[in-house]
């Protein structure tokens, strides 16, 4: 029965990842999760693609660090790895995310 939990918490942040961080997607990255675990709130999420070696790949993690832990009260750990730039993302990452690309109605000036 813990693996239907488990699955049911990775949908749902794989879910979250793909409404909460469209910028991922539209900047050429993937994005999987790896591990979530109700019963240690422990999840671990895999940034592929043109995250590996991004500049801001940090700060995209801290962002889901925090509000993973803010939007789901079973979360309490949250893990972000990128891969490293000499992987090729997409290889490192299985099956990254792609999902329908959202574009958003602000202008996303931040470089």
């Amino acid at each position: 029965m813990s693996d239907e939990s488990d699955e049911s918490l990775a949908d749902r942040v794989e879910q979250w990842m793909v409404g909460q961080m469209p910028i991922i997607q539209m900047h050429g990255g993937t994005s999987v999760v790896r591990e979530a675990d109700p019963e240690t709130g422990e999840v671990v999420v895999e940034l592929g693609g043109t995250c590996s070696g991004c500049g801001i790949s940090n700060i995209t993690a801290d962002n889901i660090r925090r509000d993973l832990i803010m939007d789901f009260e079973e979360v309490d750990d949250v893990t972000v790895r990128t891969a490293s730039s000499g992987d090729n993302g997409a290889s490192t990452v299985e099956g990254g995310r792609g999902g329908e690309l959202k574009h958003e109605t602000e202008s996303a000036n931040h470089f």
